[in-house]
C-alpha cells in the first residue's frame, strides 16, 4: 500500500500533471469562445507551424526538463535535448511532439475531470437521490452504498494522473531527444575528453614517474656511498630532476585549468639531453648516440619520442639500475626510430614492467606508428617506429 502511494509523495508527479494541463490551456480557451469544429482544426495547424520554428525546440526542450524530470540537468532530463532544431528530422519530431502532447493532454484532462464528476454523482445520489450533473456517466437512483463506491473514481484520476505523467515522459525521451548526429557529436566529443584524460594520465606517469625514480636512485647511491662529494652530486641531480617534474606539472595542470591552452610548451627530443644527463647522475652508463636532424621532426612525433625516451630510461633504473644503457635515435626515410636497449638483471623474467611499457605502445599506435618491448637475446629492449608524416 506504501508503495502505491510513493508516486503521489513525488512533486514530479504534479509537475508532470501541469506540463500535461497546459498544453491545453490555449485551445480550451478559443473553445470557451467559439465552439466550433475548426477551432480544433485550426489549433491543430498552428501548432504544427510552430513546431517548424527551430527555436521552439530549446522551449519546449527546457520545459520537458523541467517538469517532467524533476530537474534541470543530469538523469533523464540529459536525454532531452535544449537547442534549436538543426534538421528537418528534428522539426518533424517536434512537430509529432506538439500534437501527440495537446492530444494527451485534453484526453488525460477530460478523462480525470469526468472521474472526479463521477465521484461527486455517486456521493450526491447517495445523500439526496440527486445528481450533481456534468459526468458522462449517468448515475441512478437514491442508494446509500454508492458513497463506498465513490472512492473508486477517485482512485482512478489519481492512476491516470501518475500514469499519463509517465507516458508523456517516455514520449518527451523518443521525440526530444538527440537526433542521430547529435548522439553521434556527443559521441565524439566525450571520446576526445577521454582520449585527453589518458593523455595527461600518461604525462603525469612519465613525468613525475621519472623524477621520484631518479630521486630514490641518488637517494640511495648518496647513502650507500658514504662520500660527500658525490651526495652533493646527488642532491643536485635530484634538485634538478624534482624541478623539472615541477614543471612538467604545472604545464599539464595548465592543459586541465585552461582547454585552449597549447600544448607547444610540452619537452621534445631537442631536450633529450636532460634526460640522459639525468640517467647518467644516476649511476646508469648511457651510450647514446642521435643520426639525423632531430630539429625538423614534427612537433607532436618529438614530443611523443622524449616521452618514450623518458619512460624507457625511467623502466632501466627502476628495474635493473646502474647499468650501461645503449640509446639510438635515428631519423631517416620518414620515420622516427627509437632503440634502447638494457642488460637484463640476473633472474628477471623481464616481463610484468607495470603501465608504462602499455603507455610507450599506446602513444607509438596513436601516432600511427608501432613499438615493441620485451626481453631480446639476454637484453631488454624498446624498440620505437612512430612516421614523421
Amino acid at each position: 500500500m506504501v508503495r502505491m502511494l510513493r508516486p503521489f509523495t513525488r512533486a514530479v508527479t504534479y509537475t508532470r500533471w501541469l506540463h500535461l494541463s497546459m498544453a491545453i490551456v490555449w485551445p480550451s480557451l478559443w473553445l470557451f469562445i467559439d465552439e466550433a469544429w475548426w477551432t480544433v482544426a485550426t489549433a491543430t495547424v498552428l501548432l504544427g507551424l510552430a513546431g517548424l520554428v527551430p527555436a521552439m525546440r530549446v522551449v519546449e526542450g527546457f520545459q520537458a526538463r523541467l517538469l517532467l524530470t524533476g530537474h534541470g540537468d543530469g538523469g533523464e532530463s540529459s536525454e532531452i535535448v535544449v537547442a534549436p532544431s538543426a534538421t528537418w528530422g528534428d522539426r518533424g519530431r517536434l512537430v509529432v511532439w506538439l500534437q501527440a502532447r495537446l492530444f494527451f493532454g485534453a484526453l488525460v484532462s477530460h478523462l480525470a475531470v469526468q472521474l472526479l464528476l463521477l465521484g461527486v454523482d455517486l456521493v450526491s445520489t447517495a445523500l439526496s437521490g440527486e445528481r450533481a450533473g456534468g459526468a458522462w456517466l449517468v448515475v441512478t437512483g437514491h442508494h446509500w452504498w454508492h458513497a463506498l463506491l465513490a472512492p473508486l473514481p477517485l482512485a482512478l484520476a489519481a492512476a491516470v494522473v501518475v500514469a499519463s505523467g509517465h507516458l508523456i515522459t517516455v514520449l518527451a525521451l523518443r521525440l526530444l531527444g538527440p537526433s542521430p548526429a547529435e548522439r553521434l557529436a556527443a559521441l565524439e566529443e566525450r571520446t576526445e575528453q577521454l582520449l585527453e584524460r589518458t593523455r595527461i594520465a600518461r604525462e603525469l606517469h612519465d613525468s613525475i614517474g621519472h623524477a621520484l625514480t631518479v630521486a630514490v636512485v641518488q637517494a640511495g647511491a648518496a647513502r650507500a656511498a658514504g662520500d660527500p662529494a658525490f651526495t652533493d652530486r646527488a642532491l643536485g641531480a635530484i634538485e634538478e630532476t624534482g624541478r623539472a617534474a615541477l614543471e612538467d606539472l604545472e604545464r599539464v595542470l595548465g592543459v586541465l585549468r585552461e582547454s585552449g591552452k597549447p600544448v607547444s610548451g610540452r619537452p621534445t627530443l631537442a631536450d633529450a639531453d636532460r634526460l640522459l644527463e639525468s640517467a647518467r647522475a644516476s649511476g646508469a652508463k648511457v651510450d647514446a648516440e642521435v643520426t639525423g636532424p632531430v630539429e625538423t621532426v614534427p612537433g607532436p612525433v618529438s614530443r611523443e619520442g622524449y616521452r618514450i625516451l623518458q619512460e624507457s630510461l625511467t623502466n632501466v633504473l627502476r628495474h635493473a639500475g646502474a647499468v650501461p644503457v645503449r640509446v639510438r635515435v635515428h631519423i631517416a626515410d620518414d620515420t622516427l626510430v627509437l632503440a634502447i636497449r638494457n642488460p637484463l638483471p640476473a633472474g628477471a623474467s623481464g616481463s610484468g614492467r607495470g603501465s608504462g611499457l602499455r603507455g610507450i605502445r599506446e602513444r607509438a599506435a596513436l601516432l600511427g606508428g608501432l613499438a615493441r618491448t620485451g626481453p631480446d637475446e639476454g637484453e631488454w629492449q624498446v624498440h620505437a617506429e612512430l612516421p614523421l608524416s
